[in-house]
C-alpha cells in the first residue's frame, strides 16, 4: 500500500518564502509516502514577461526553497513532487521536481506549454521517464500535458503506476479528462491544482481548484472543492495499476498495436 496525497492552496504571486512557509506548515504533520504540490506553487503563475519569470526562477541546486523541502522530506521520511520555476543558465523552465529524503531525485521540464507560457518559458527538453518511490513506479507530467494523451500513455508504457500531475488549471475539462487517462492506461493519478487568482497589473487569472486523486478504471477517489485549501491523503494499492485487463480477453497494454501508430511519432 502507498499513501499518496495533494496540497491545494492559494499561492501569493512572487512571495516565494511565504508560499514555502505555507507548504511546510501544511505538510509538517501529514502522514504520507508521496505528496504532490501544484504547478509553480512558490513563484506564482501569471508573469508579466519572461524577464519577470527569470527573476523569480531558481536554480534547484542552489535554492533555499528546495533545501527546505528536502529537509521536510528527510524529517518525515517521505517523497514530494512539486512544480518549480527553474532557472538553468539562460534558460527558464516550467518544471516539476521529485524530492526525497536524500534530495532531488528527478527533474521533469514541461513538454507542452500553455498559452502565454510560450512567452515565459523554454520548451521542456527532458524525456518522459519513470522513477521508483518505495517500490512503486512514478511518472511526472505538468498541467497542460493532460491534453496530449501520448504523455500519460508513454508513462504507462514505461511502467508508471502512479502519475503525479502538478497543475495550475484554468480550463474546466482537465479533472474529468484525467479520469479517462486513468481508465485508458490503468494507472493512478494525483492532480494537484491551486485555487484563487493571480491579480496582476495587466489582468487577472483564476484557477479552478478541484485537485483530485483518481484510480484505474477511471474511479475518482477524492476531489477537492474549487475554492478551498485542502490537504488530502488516500491509501492506494499500486497492484491495481499492474492489472491492465479491461475484460478477461483484453489487456490495454498487451493489446496495443504500435506498428499502426507510426503517424503519432511523425514530425
Amino acid at each position: 500500500m502507498l499513501r499518496v496525497g495533494f496540497f491545494q492552496f492559494h499561492p501569493r504571486f512572487g512571495e516565494i518564502s511565504r508560499n514555502c512557509d505555507t507548504v511546510i506548515a501544511a505538510l509538517a504533520g501529514v502522514e504520507a509516502d508521496l505528496m504532490v504540490l501544484p504547478e509553480l506553487p512558490f513563484s506564482g503563475y501569471y508573469f508579466q514577461s519572461r524577464e519577470e519569470a527569470m527573476d523569480l526562477a531558481e536554480d534547484p541546486a542552489d535554492s533555499q526553497t528546495v533545501k527546505r523541502l528536502v529537509d521536510l522530506c528527510r524529517e518525515r521520511d517521505r517523497h514530494l513532487v512539486t512544480g518549480f520555476t527553474e532557472r538553468a543558465g539562460k534558460h527558464c523552465y516550467n518544471s516539476a521536481l521529485l524530492i526525497g529524503p536524500g534530495g532531488i531525485e528527478h527533474t521533469y521540464r514541461k513538454l507542452h506549454l500553455f498559452n502565454e507560457e510560450k512567452h515565459w518559458f523554454d520548451p521542456g527538453d527532458t524525456p518522459l521517464s519513470v522513477q521508483t518511490v518505495r517500490g512503486v513506479k512514478v511518472g511526472l507530467m505538468i498541467c497542460f500535458d493532460w491534453v496530449f494523451p501520448e504523455v500519460a500513455r508513454t508513462l504507462a508504457v514505461l511502467g508508471a503506476e502512479v502519475i503525479c500531475h502538478p497543475s495550475n488549471l484554468v480550463l474546466s475539462y482537465c479533472q474529468d479528462a484525467m479520469l479517462t487517462r486513468c481508465l485508458e492506461n490503468g494507472v493512478f493519478a494525483v492532480t494537484a491544482n491551486r485555487f484563487g487568482a493571480d491579480v496582476r497589473p495587466r489582468g487577472e487569472l483564476t484557477f479552478t481548484g478541484q485537485s483530485q486523486i483518481a484510480a484505474p478504471k477511471g474511479k475518482q477517489l477524492h476531489r477537492a472543492r474549487p475554492d478551498e485549501q485542502a490537504c488530502v491523503v488516500v491509501e492506494i494499492d499500486p497492484a491495481a495499476a499492474r492489472d491492465k485487463h479491461m475484460t478477461a480477453l483484453n489487456d490495454v497494454m498487451a493489446d496495443r498495436r504500435p506498428a499502426f501508430y507510426a503517424p503519432l511519432a511523425a514530425e
